[in-house]
């Protein structure tokens, strides 16, 4: 059995790491480099730094922000944020990521998805879907849909059809973020989540709503999630990662235990 997988999300914007709810009224929450150095401690599975502005501001990710926090740590870090071109993943992975998160990037440019995979290895390609929930209908049959900008721009496009896409196209793997969960303690949207992993070949990340470590059990025993993102339950004190891990352990859910590199004398 493969071990399931508890990654905290980083979402940066200015510089620092924010968090709001549904997308909106963010709050400062702290340094992302010192962040990710403490989680790295806690025995975090991996880290995901998104710069949650870079796609809707047409610029740039925060590349020395990328590689302070890459110095501090010694486990898979993956990251995204105004992702557009091949030489945007290229420079990315060169300040220290093992993994690039394309999403509204990926939507406007379907390419990006191969050129990455065909480049770098699928291993290093995740698309990451922000989803909302709609009536279903002929546009929408699945009920859900892809949304870009960081939420603010809807697409159009089925959720379930752009992951098996995305997934088609070289993805290694599917981060699915709820936008109607996000950030609201309430836990995940495992109707979506438990859909695109029948559907799909490769692991799927569960994102968006965790507020218990209840919610992380149902996503990986109801949902069939290979990873779990978590953010403001952990942000803000109320749990940690190793009593996360220690419940799942309990409950029978296979977790990896801690492990820490020593740093180099040199």
């Amino acid at each position: 059995m493969l071990s399931k997988r508890i990654i905290p999300c980083l979402d940066v914007r200015a510089g620092r790491v924010t968090k709001g709810v549904a997308f909106a009224n963010n709050v400062d929450v702290g340094d992302p480099v010192t962040m990710a150095r403490y989680y790295y401690e806690q025995g975090a599975d991996e880290i995901v730094f998104y710069d949650i502005t870079a796609s809707n501001e047409r610029r740039g990710i925060m590349l020395e922000v990328v590689e302070k926090v890459a110095r501090e740590i010694f486990i898979p870090f993956t990251v995204g944020g105004g992702l557009r071109t091949l030489q945007d993943l290229r420079a990315v992975l060169l300040a220290g990521a093992e993994k690039v998160s394309i999403d509204s990037g990926a939507v406007r440019n379907p390419g990006l998805i191969s050129e990455g995979a065909r480049a770098f290895g699928s291993q290093c390609v995740v698309l990451s879907m922000q989803v909302a929930r709609r009536e279903p209908g002929a546009r929408l049959p699945s009920g859900y849909e892809v949304v870009i900008d960081g939420g603010r721009l809807p697409t159009g496009l089925d959720a379930l059809e752009w992951a098996r896409r995305g997934q088609e196209l070289g993805a290694g793997e599917l981060c699915v973020n709820s936008i109607d969960r996000d950030g609201t303690n309430l836990g995940y949207e495992l109707e979506l989540t438990r859909r695109i992993a029948e559907a799909a070949s490769v692991p799927v990340i569960a994102s968006g709503g965790a507020g218990a470590p209840e919610h992380l059990l149902a996503v990986f025993n109801q949902a069939g999630a290979d990873a779990a993102i978590v953010a403001s339950m952990v942000h803000y004190g109320r749990y940690g990662l190793p009593e996360l891990k220690r419940f799942l352990r309990q409950n029978g859910v296979e977790v990896r235990e801690p492990f820490w590199p020593q740093r180099s004398l040199s």
